[in-house]
């Protein structure tokens, strides 16, 4: 019961995302194109929103510079960061019903106690006493039973027994899995008029290697001393077998990336620092506290000595927003090695050259989206009918205010129309006339918008209007002239 009610929050929000103009599966009109979406009026404003408090919070610093990458780079950048020899996922595939499936993500879907009774008919099948003592030892703690399944899954040897043991979700069939085979998941495009591998370029995977490659510009450019950043919002393509979950994993997505350069002694001081920032941004912006984690990596990167992951629960379980990484001085040597230039760091005050540490903060911005949506959607009753609204913080809320003159008449929609002006020369607003009031502001709770401001008759006494305010429903009068700095004071603080 309490599946199917996650289930149906998800199939909601997806619905109210359409409906109120959020978000559009991409190409609809033929069928749609799985994995990719369109982001409508209202949806393309709390996307800006949200880049742009990430935007505002990450470089108004001293230390962190701005960066806007070419999304096509040089094929060498890919070698040079592993993503040709190492940005795979293993693919299984079921003989009987053909469908495909990546291997993590199956694993993801297991409930604990299906792993560990998998885990149990399958050391019937090994020899190893090892394997057969840790899974005859194990209890019901679900993180102990993921450590020894995923141990199982990574010895090559042994997971193409584990595998047999496995139900196909789709079919329901056991033992019909293939052979788990590595899917690079890089898109190949050319450059020029030719298709051969001379002309051969990727969709970049990640905007990291953009600021990497431009180390050095940006810090020679802007005299920038250790530690620093630099900064970027872009986009980046994947091609995901399995997309899933709405807005969580796409194709087509953008990054809200820092990579902060520091020296190697200093690394895990300023990866504390960037893990704790980080979440707080989260939560400076009306995030449920106890909805956010942190994940802590067991298996790291082969570019990693540390890594976080800030989670949020979605309806579907705990899910990564932002990763935290120590990605030690990996990327800079592997550039300087690639391209036979130095990418070396010279340190003034200390006389010695030597190639930083990067501690990256990495979130997605559509992933970020859909965790704030899910975050402000609340269903409550009032007057005996469901009230369906969205309480972003105001900042990134997609219409900061609706002018709403309380009849089309006595002069109302004038007044109306000259307030809707002056606003719009700094504000997102929105003017609408059509209905009875209550259900105008019921339109703009499910779109979010924080604030109404309502024309009425007692505005031609003392020139006042109504406020009333989204989450609370509370009602006061203010004068006419306030309007901008109350808005203001409202959505900036």
């Amino acid at each position: 019961m309490q599946e199917k009610k996650k289930s149906d929050v998800v199939e909601k929000i997806v619905s109210l995302a359409k409906r109120r103009g959020f978000v559009f599966q991409s190409s609809e009109i033929y069928g749609g194109l799985n994995g990719c979406w369109d982001y409508g009026p209202l949806g393309v404003e709390l996307l800006k929103n949200i880049k742009e408090e990430w935007w505002k919070f990450m470089t108004y610093r001293e230390n962190v510079e701005g960066l806007d990458a070419s999304i096509l780079m040089h094929p060498k950048v890919w070698e040079a960061s592993g993503h040709v020899e190492n940005f795979s996922d293993p693919m299984i595939d079921c003989k009987q019903c053909k469908s495909r499936f990546r291997l993590d993500i199956l694993v993801e879907t297991l409930a604990s106690k299906k792993k560990k009774k998998y885990l149990q008919e399958f050391i019937t099948k090994v020899d190893s006493v090892e394997y057969k003592e840790k899974v005859n030892g194990l209890g019901d703690d679900e993180n102990e039973i993921n450590v020894i399944f995923n141990l199982i899954l990574d010895d090559d040897s042994c997971n193409k027994i584990l595998l047999t043991e496995i139900n196909c979700p789709q079919c329901g069939n056991k033992g019909t899995f293939t052979e788990a085979r590595l899917f690079n998941l890089m898109f190949k495009t050319f450059i020029g008029p030719l298709e051969d591998t001379s002309s051969v370029v990727y969709l970049r995977p990640e905007t990291a290697q953009g600021i990497f490659v431009n180390f050095l510009n940006v810090q020679g450019s802007s005299r920038q001393k250790l530690p620093f950043g630099i900064a970027q919002i872009g986009k980046a393509f994947r091609n995901e077998i399995n997309t899933k979950n709405f807005l969580f994993r796409t194709r087509e997505f953008e990054q809200m990336e820092m990579q902060f350069f520091v020296r190697p002694s200093d690394a895990q001081k300023w990866f504390d620092y960037w893990k704790s920032e980080r979440l707080e941004w989260f939560k400076s912006l009306g995030m449920t506290p106890n909805k956010l984690r942190y994940h802590d990596h067991e298996k790291l990167a082969h570019y990693a000595d540390a890594a976080t992951d800030i989670e949020y629960e979605f309806p579907f379980g705990w899910g990564e927003i932002e990763g935290i990484h120590n990605r030690t001085d990996f990327d800079l040597s592997r550039h300087e090695q690639f391209s036979g230039k130095s990418l070396k760091y010279f340190d003034e005050e200390a006389k010695e050259k030597f190639i930083p540490f990067i501690i990256e903060t990495s979130a997605g911005a559509s992933r970020s989206f859909m965790a704030f949506f899910i975050d402000a959607y609340y269903e409550e009753e009032v007057n005996g009918e469901v009230r369906v609204v969205l309480r972003f913080n105001p900042k990134i809320a997609p219409i900061k205010a609706a002018i709403l003159p309380l009849v089309n008449k006595d002069g109302m929609p004038k007044v109306a129309r000259k307030i809707e002006t002056e606003l719009r020369k700094n504000f997102k607003v929105f003017y609408d006339d059509k209905g009875a009031i209550g259900r105008r502001y019921r339109r703009q709770d499910e779109a979010g918008t924080p604030y109404c401001f309502t024309i009425d008759t007692q505005t031609f006494e003392d020139n006042t209007i109504t406020v009333r305010e989204r989450d609370s429903m509370l009602q006061e009068r203010i004068l006419i002239d306030e309007l901008k700095n109350y808005l203001i004071r409202k959505i900036i603080g």
